[in-house]
């Protein structure tokens, strides 16, 4: 079971409810807007997350079944709670820092490292769910695992943030026959690929 919420989460997540107003969010997609919205202070997540039919049972039932957390980025790996996802069976990485031989790759190839992440972890991705808040990139090389070469995660949490290729990198997810939460727009980063992906483990682990 996840710990219980300390006295002011939960006064915060009170709060937060009190403000949200109305929303079309089922039970479950509503505990992964509330921890966004707890980890950004910003409400516009309550109008720019989307979530593909079913993404969140797709995610529940992967992490269940013992699956593996692939992150982006470190940064991304070090807030997902690592022990909620060994009860269930299953690691946690980051794709950019899982083989020495990534960097040199990337050099080799004129990509970026955390496309080459995303290439060199191609079979690990297979069943996960995959973290991505930084590196547009890193989406866009996994859009093209999934549409080339039939990559099938359990979920893609696709919000990363930018200027460049954010948006059109998560336009090309919603377009995917995958299950996925997404954001709209700009904004994502760690706090927003954590915080969803941590409210599964919860879901997860009830």
């Amino acid at each position: 079971m996840p710990p219980k919420q300390h006295p002011i989460e939960a006064e915060s997540f009170r709060i937060i409810l009190s403000e949200l107003g109305p929303h079309d969010f089922d039970d479950r997609q509503l505990q992964v807007v509330l921890r966004v919205i707890h980890a950004t202070a910003d409400f516009d997540f309550k109008h720019t997350l989307r979530f593909s039919p079913g993404a969140v049972d797709a995610g529940i039932a992967a992490l269940r079944n013992g699956c593996n957390v692939i992150a982006d980025v470190k940064m991304v790996e070090a807030g997902i709670s690592k022990g909620f996802v060994q009860k269930l069976g299953g690691q946690v990485f980051a794709a950019i820092s899982s083989d020495p031989e990534i960097a040199p790759l990337a050099k080799t190839h004129g990509t970026t490292r955390s496309t080459m992440g995303m290439r060199v972890n191609k079979d690990r991705l297979q069943g996960a769910v995959i973290a991505i808040g930084n590196a547009p990139t890193a989406l866009l090389e996994l859009i093209r695992l999934v549409r080339e070469e039939n990559v099938r995660p359990g979920l893609i949490i696709g919000v990363p943030v930018g200027f460049v290729s954010a948006v059109e990198s998560k336009e090309a997810l919603m377009a995917l026959d995958v299950p996925y939460i997404t954001a709209l727009g700009r904004k994502g980063g760690t706090p927003v690929a954590v915080a969803a992906t941590n409210a599964l483990l919860r879901l997860a682990l009830s």
